[in-house]
């Protein structure tokens, strides 16, 4: 080669084709960058500079392993050696470029996605999302993973078939996380529980979802506790979902009143108060019903509806608050569980 004529260190030769090869094709990479970059200025999307930018920092290592694979020419090894020395170096640029080949998959799938869901207006597209880019990601590591074992001579074939049979042993093994993911699935394209839905879960506890993930449905409850619940559950119990067919929620708050007292007086008094409560809404209209002749009292109850599920639990402590006071300042007996005890001489 002509650089033996100048320098006669192998060793010194190598580091100068290795600096050599990087600084000339980092220059290209950089000159060819900012000609991308000028011409997808006038572009709409910003897509193209992501990917560039994104890319940058792969195409150095690229070219770097790029360099160090022609250095080693310089120095005089065995077949077997060079051949592993080689294969080493492939490996590495597999992976950076099946690294650099997923990100800009990923970013044309993501920008792709988030216009759709744009159109649709749903959270279930961003659960959804999620967990194609889980999905994505799996399939591209093992894509890899089989590409590097057959640059080292590794049969697929007799792997891949292997694989299959212990993957039926893993697939009993791992049946609980299987239904999970699934189960994850059919919520997502079913709809039935998104995220920022309240949902009434067992033992009366209420939450919201923060998260529909690809094993679990996240939910904190209205005392800030962070509960994690399997999909599988999700999927195949009965949960009651206070946002779905819509965010209004229906307020029932019972009272009673003494015998003798004017029934009519008593639910014009209570409906006027309940429609002072914060987050009533006119639609449907709020009533109050005389449900029943007590032991003690004369039982109603008022019901009425507000915009959403985050208003419950303030609205009954409103309503029974109003309820009590309106009465109380009628001067309407609340009468209270009593038994009357009558002795005969």
């Amino acid at each position: 080669m002509v650089l033996e004529q100048y320098i006669a260190n192998n060793y010194l030769r190598a580091l100068l084709i290795v600096v050599l090869v990087f600084v000339v094709l980092k220059l290209f990479v950089f000159i060819l960058e900012k000609v991308v970059l000028r011409a997808t200025k006038k572009t709409k999307t910003d897509i193209d500079d992501l990917i560039v930018e994104k890319s940058s920092k792969p195409l150095s290592i690229l070219i770097l392993l790029f360099g160090l694979r022609l250095a080693i020419n310089e120095f005089s090894v065995t077949p077997v050696i060079d051949g592993i020395i080689t294969n080493i170096i492939y490996s590495f640029m597999i992976l950076v470029g099946g690294y650099l080949a997923y990100v800009v998959i990923d970013l044309l799938i993501l920008r792709m996605w988030r216009k759709i869901s744009k159109k649709t207006k749903t959270s279930v597209d961003d659960s959804l999302a999620s967990l194609i880019h889980t999905l994505l990601k799996s399939v591209w590591i093992i894509f890899v993973f089989l590409y590097i074992l057959n640059l080292w001579g590794v049969q697929i074939g007799p792997f891949l078939a292997g694989l299959g049979i212990g993957g039926i042993a893993i697939a009993f093994a791992l049946k609980e996380s299987l239904s999970n993911i699934f189960g994850g699935v059919s919520i997502i394209l079913d709809k039935t529980v998104k995220v920022g839905d309240y949902l009434l879960l067992d033992n009366n506890i209420r939450g919201q979802v923060t998260r529909v993930g690809l094993r679990s449905t996240k939910v904190t409850t209205f005392d800030n506790e962070f509960m994690i619940i399997p999909n599988s559950i999700v999927a195949n119990t009965v949960i009651q979902n206070l946002a779905q067919p819509e965010p209004k929620l229906r307020i029932r708050v019972p009272f009673g009143v003494a015998y003798g007292t004017n029934i009519d007086n008593v639910k014009k008094l209570v409906l006027k108060e309940i429609k002072q409560i914060d987050g009533f809404i006119d639609e449907p209209e709020g009533k109050v019903f005389f449900l029943s002749m007590g032991d003690s009292a004369l039982n109603f109850e008022a019901r009425f509806y507000v915009k959403d599920a985050k208003k419950r639990r303030s609205a009954i402590d409103e309503a029974n608050t109003r309820i009590y006071n309106s009465l109380n300042k009628a001067g309407i007996e609340i009468p209270f569980p009593q038994v009357d005890v009558h002795l005969n001489k």
